[in-house]
């Protein structure tokens, strides 16, 4: 594994030998027993091994010297070398994980990083589309019945309805989907499952693909995948964003990808007043911070309005 820095470089197998093991036990826990996904095991891994690369210059030559010293002398650095306040968040998150861990594990004689403090990584308000700007994204495809455009069809109609992640989206197999109850099955961040209800349009959009789209695009390797691509495979994050923006452009809308129907369809909800906890676990959010960003969206659109329209605003 390499972790890519500034001018400088750290690979795993140049540690010494107990910080190169404790790299890979750390990163058999993430997997196996955390269940994170294979990204945020990659991210986390790279930021301990550069953090474990700053403890040996530091003059540690095992995990047992780390120190809170050592922490801080290493997000400073991040910090000098232009990191964003969101990297360094993540940095120091990966760096109490790993504390936390390798106190349990007896590598470490303390929980040297409960006294870090994360620096607060600056949150942009997510861009959303209007209510009115949401419909004509899930129209421009159109009435044709041809299989890919019944696909996108349901795919934009999905995305928008449950507010689910590409990730998700492309995951989902045929038996995920309740058609009687109108919920989708869906399997989440952390191997987390949650149920998802979704409106009757989706479902229209859904059987129309079902009928006549799915069964034109199969293949003999197709599975129980419910979105296949042109070769029969499943459907990739890659043609689910791809398709997502050239209907925004056909649509002429700003430039829209998956991740901003899912904030559209959040923001949408709490304006249209279903509660916060609701909205939480329809995104499959593990915090309730993720999700009250949306009302500072909704918020932000309120002040735009009234800004435009009260005469003595």
């Amino acid at each position: 594994m390499v972790r890519r820095g500034r001018g400088t470089e750290q690979t795993h197998t140049e540690l010494p030998g107990e910080m190169r093991d404790a790299v890979d036990a750390f990163a058999r826990h993430l997997s196996s027993v955390e269940n994170r996904s294979a990204h945020t095991v990659r991210a986390y891994v790279a930021d301990i091994v550069a953090l474990l690369d700053h403890a040996v210059r530091m003059g540690c030559p095992d995990p047992r010297g780390l120190d809170i010293t050592v922490l801080r002398s290493w997000l400073a650095k991040m910090r000098t070398f232009g990191a964003a306040r969101s990297s360094l968040a993540r940095r120091a998150a990966a760096a109490r994980t790993f504390s936390v861990w390798a106190h349990r594990e007896g590598l470490l004689d303390t929980d040297v990083a409960a006294q870090l403090a994360s620096p607060r990584a600056h949150r942009e308000l997510p861009s959303v589309l209007r209510a009115d700007q949401a419909t004509k994204l899930l129209t421009a495809p159109g009435e044709e019945t041809s299989p890919v455009l019944l696909r996108d069809r349901a795919v934009l109609e999905l995305l928008y309805a449950t507010g689910v992640r590409v990730s998700e989206l492309c995951g989902l197999d045929l038996p995920d989907v309740d058609h009687g109850r109108r919920v989708v099955r869906v399997l989440g961040k952390g191997a987390k499952e949650r149920t998802v209800p979704f409106g009757q349009p989706a479902d229209d959009a859904l059987a129309g693909y079902l009928r006549l789209g799915r069964p034109a695009l199969a293949a003999p390797d197709s599975g129980n995948a419910l979105f296949l691509g042109a070769r029969g495979g499943r459907l990739q994050t890659t043609g689910v964003r791809r398709l997502v923006g050239r209907y925004a452009r056909a649509a002429g809308l700003p430039h829209t990808a998956p991740h901003g129907l899912r904030h559209s369809a959040a923001t949408h909800l709490l304006e249209g007043g279903a509660d916060l906890r609701s909205v939480q676990e329809l995104l499959g959010h593990s915090a309730l911070s993720s999700t009250q960003i949306y009302t500072h969206v909704s918020v932000e659109r309120l002040r735009a309005a009234y800004r435009q329209a009260h005469p003595r605003a």
